[in-house]
C-alpha cells in the first residue's frame, strides 16, 4: 500500500500533465484511473481551486482589500461550486462586503436552489443553526457574523496556519475538516501567504488512507505521518525508481499529501480490496467524465511558478504551401 501511494502520485500527476498538454485519450494506461474520478495530486491544480484563485481571489478588476478577498473566498467556499458563484454574479452582480445585502443574495440563492443543487458534492458542508429555515441562508448569516467579527484583520495578524485554523474552527458548524480546507483556500489569497508546510489536519479520508498504508499504529499521529511522507518524498520516489513530474518545479506539500492519502484510500478499494480501512467502504462512487480541456493553470503569484504548456491542437494550422506546422 505504501508503494502504491507513490505510484499513484506519479500516474495521476502524469495524467494531469497529459491533459494539460492536449494529448489524446487515454491519458494513462492505469485502468482504475481511466474508469474512476480522482482529484489532482496537487490540490491547487483542481478545477474548483483553480477557479477560486483565478476568478474569485485574483480575478481582473477584483478588489484586493483584505476584507473583500476574505468575503469573496468564504462566500465561494461555503458552497464550493463554480456554478453557484456564477449564478450569484448573474443575479446580483459582483458580491462585495462593502455593499453586502443579506436579503438580496439570499433571494438569489433561493432562486438558484429551485433549479438544482447549489452545494458541491465533494464533501459535506454542515448547516449552522442561526435562525434561518434554509441551509444557504444560515450560511449567509454565518458569513456576516464572521465578517462583523473583523475576521480579515484577525487572519492577517495570524502567525501561522494553525492560528488561522483555530479562528475558523471556533465558528458554528465549521469543524476541523472545513476549518483546514478554508485555511488552505484563504492561504492561496494575498491576505495570508504562509508556507503550506506550516500545518496540516488529516481529514477522515486521509486517516483511512494512512491506516491502509501503515496500520492501526498510525492512529492519532496522522499529522506526523503526513509530514514524514512529505519530508521523504524524494527518497521514496528514488527507492521505487519513479520519476515524479512535479507541479512546474513545486514539490508535494502537506495539503497535497493529505489529499493523496484520501485518494489512495479510494484507489485501494479496487487495487487492494483485501486491505481494509477505518470506514469499511469498498466502492468508488464517482466515474471519470472529462469536462472539456484543462484551462491554463493559475497559481498564487508568490509561488513564482513558470507554467509551461503546449498550444492546443486547434490553435495550430498547416501551411499547405510550405508544408509546415505553424
Amino acid at each position: 500500500m505504501f508503494d502504491t501511494f507513490w505510484r499513484f502520485a506519479v500516474s495521476r500527476q502524469r495524467l494531469y500533465l497529459a491533459r494539460l498538454d492536449h494529448q489524446p485519450q487515454p491519458w494513462t494506461d492505469d485502468e482504475i484511473l481511466q474508469e474512476f474520478r480522482f482529484t489532482n495530486v496537487f490540490r491547487s491544480a483542481d478545477r474548483v481551486s483553480q477557479y477560486l484563485m483565478s476568478e474569485v481571489q485574483y480575478g481582473k478588476g477584483r478588489s484586493q482589500e483584505p476584507a473583500e478577498v476574505v468575503f469573496r473566498t468564504l462566500l465561494f467556499k461555503f458552497f464550493n461550486k463554480v456554478e453557484t458563484w456564477e449564478e450569484i454574479e448573474r443575479l446580483v452582480g459582483e458580491p462585495t462586503w462593502a455593499e453586502f445585502d443579506f436579503r438580496h443574495i439570499a433571494s438569489a440563492l433561493d432562486r438558484a436552489a429551485e433549479r438544482g443543487p447549489i452545494y458541491s458534492a465533494a464533501y459535506v458542508i454542515p448547516p449552522p443553526k442561526l435562525g434561518e429555515q434554509r441551509k444557504h441562508r444560515n450560511h449567509l448569516r454565518l458569513l456576516k457574523q464572521m465578517m462583523d467579527d473583523r475576521i480579515a484583520d484577525r487572519l492577517a495578524e495570524a502567525d501561522g496556519l494553525e492560528r488561522v485554523y483555530e479562528f475558523l474552527a471556533a465558528y458554528p458548524s465549521v469543524g476541523p475538516f472545513l476549518a483546514y480546507q478554508f485555511t488552505i483556500d484563504l492561504n492561496y489569497s494575498p491576505v495570508l501567504g504562509i508556507g503550506e508546510n506550516d500545518f496540516v489536519v488529516a481529514g477522515p479520508g486521509a486517516r483511512d488512507g494512512i491506516e491502509k498504508c501503515f496500520g492501526r499504529a498510525a492512529r492519532g499521529i496522522e499529522a506526523e505521518v503526513i509530514r514524514w511522507v512529505v519530508e521523504r518524498q524524494e527518497e521514496e520516489f528514488r527507492r521505487l525508481g519513479l520519476d515524479f513530474p512535479k507541479l512546474f518545479g513545486r514539490d508535494l506539500h502537506l495539503i497535497d499529501a493529505q489529499n493523496l492519502f484520501c485518494e489512495v484510500d479510494k484507489y485501494a478499494r479496487v487495487a487492494h480490496p483485501e486491505v481494509s480501512g477505518i470506514s469499511g467502504r469498498t466502492r468508488i462512487k464517482q466515474r471519470f467524465r472529462p469536462h472539456g480541456p484543462v484551462p491554463s493553470p493559475f497559481f498564487p503569484p508568490r509561488w513564482n511558478l513558470t507554467v509551461e504548456r503546449s498550444a492546443p491542437p486547434e490553435s495550430r494550422r498547416v501551411d499547405h504551401v510550405q508544408g509546415a506546422l505553424v
